[in-house]
């Protein structure tokens, strides 16, 4: 969605401009061709030299770059984008874009900008909830621009905030969707009123107080999951085994679980109340029969640990559901993938199945981008490689479709 798209990055003077980087990377993986603008405040966190060797492009920073009569062209700019990204944006930034007070060469190449302009915001909480602050930001979006809107945090009188730049995938992923077709500014609601149900990550079966048998899963798409379903505007429970990530959005429930036992009594608890349940978590089949009490010492050259079989969430899930009710399985193979996924789907009455593969590099445990098939029983819809936020962007689509 990103292959040949000219994007102007600009970089205003912000800590977080050295994530900028990031984003770079992520624009140019893409196949996107990255033309920086930089203030000069921006200059005094990271140097041209850096970005010039991430685009392969000359960083543009003042009007005239030599005394011999050339100079950059704001206009042509404005012409050459598909679209501007700013990011990060400061607060001193976004009053000068609501006022057109153009001292420098980002504002006057946005003002000459013909192409869809898109903000990330960075500063201080207390200077983010600042009345002028957002009164500058409804003033941008009247123009037309897109709000990345920044991450929670807590603002010093203790009140909810926000503040700190949205993750350089995360805004990718924004820019994926607007060339999808799909609108990421406005705050789809499709799914108002919906619970929906997701589990995420891992499980782990302990063996004694210090080891377990666990997966590399990250939960990095089952959160995923959750941060759209929750955008769109449904209610989540999010049962998920142990991850080192956070949700964020208020509509998320989260229940965390260790072991398959648990994600099953809390996944089957709260199933009857809801419309869907999207099974994203990388369940371990099988446990160990005992669990030992205490630390195993190493004795011989060998060990057995005899195991017995998980309850199958899935299928327990797939014989309570009810008419109306939608359940979305996932399927990780290694091999006969098409196979494998359509005999899940039948054999545990899903709805639909989300299929990934090891072997496609670089996806599925522990990545930032997954690569899908959604398969149903009138079809199956291929996807390219993408951000897993674009990910379950594209998933909840075909789920909203179902619900209603």
């Amino acid at each position: 969605m990103l292959q040949g798209k000219k994007i102007v990055l600009g970089i205003t003077g912000s800590i977080a401009a050295y994530k900028s980087c990031l984003i770079i990377r992520e624009l140019v993986k893409r196949g996107a061709e990255v033309q920086v603008v930089i203030t000069p405040a921006g200059k005094e966190f990271i140097t041209p030299i850096t970005l010039s060797a991430l685009t392969q492009k000359p960083v543009v920073s003042e009007f005239f770059s030599q005394r011999d009569g050339t100079w950059n062209s704001h206009v042509k700019l404005g012409l050459w984008a598909d679209a501007m990204l700013i990011a990060p944006c400061t607060a001193s930034t976004l009053g000068k874009m609501a006022h057109g007070v153009a001292d420098n060469m980002l504002i006057t190449t946005y003002l000459s900008m013909k192409a869809p302009v898109f903000v990330a915001p960075a500063m201080d909480l207390d200077m983010y909830a600042h009345p002028t602050t957002q009164q500058n930001m409804q003033m941008l979006k009247g123009f037309g621009n897109h709000i990345i809107e920044p991450q929670s945090g807590f603002l010093a009188s203790g009140l909810e905030g926000k503040g700190r730049m949205e993750e350089p995938e995360k805004i990718v992923a924004y820019l994926e969707r607007y060339f999808a077709g799909a609108s990421a500014t406005a705050d789809a609601a499709d799914l108002t009123g919906q619970k929906i149900l997701i589990t995420a990550g891992p499980t782990y079966e302990k063996i004694d107080p210090v080891r377990f048998i666990g997966n590399y899963s990250s939960g990095k798409m089952g959160y995923a999951l959750a941060e759209e379903c929750a955008r769109r505007g449904a209610k989540v429970t999010l049962v998920s085994g142990p991850v080192s990530i956070k949700a964020s959005h208020p509509r998320i429930q989260v229940v965390s679980v260790e072991s398959c036992v648990e994600m099953f009594e809390a996944a089957t608890a709260v199933f009857p109340s809801c419309q869907a349940a999207i099974l994203c978590a990388a369940v371990a089949d099988f446990r160990p029969a005992e669990v030992a009490a205490q630390k195993i010492k190493r004795v011989g050259q060998t060990m057995d640990i005899h195991l017995v079989p998980n309850p199958d969430i899935a299928a327990h899930l797939g014989q309570m559901k009810q008419p109306g009710q939608v359940l979305v399985g996932f399927a990780l193979e290694t091999n006969d993938e098409q196979q494998n996924a359509h005999h899940k789907l039948e054999k545990k009455n899903l709805d639909f199945i989300v299929l990934n593969s090891l072997r496609n590099a670089g996806t599925c445990f522990q990545s930032d981008d997954n690569q899908i098939s959604i398969i149903s029983r009138t079809g199956q819809h291929d996807y390219e490689r993408k951000p897993k936020q674009a990910v379950a962007h594209d998933i909840i689509d075909e789920l909203s479709r179902r619900i209603h």
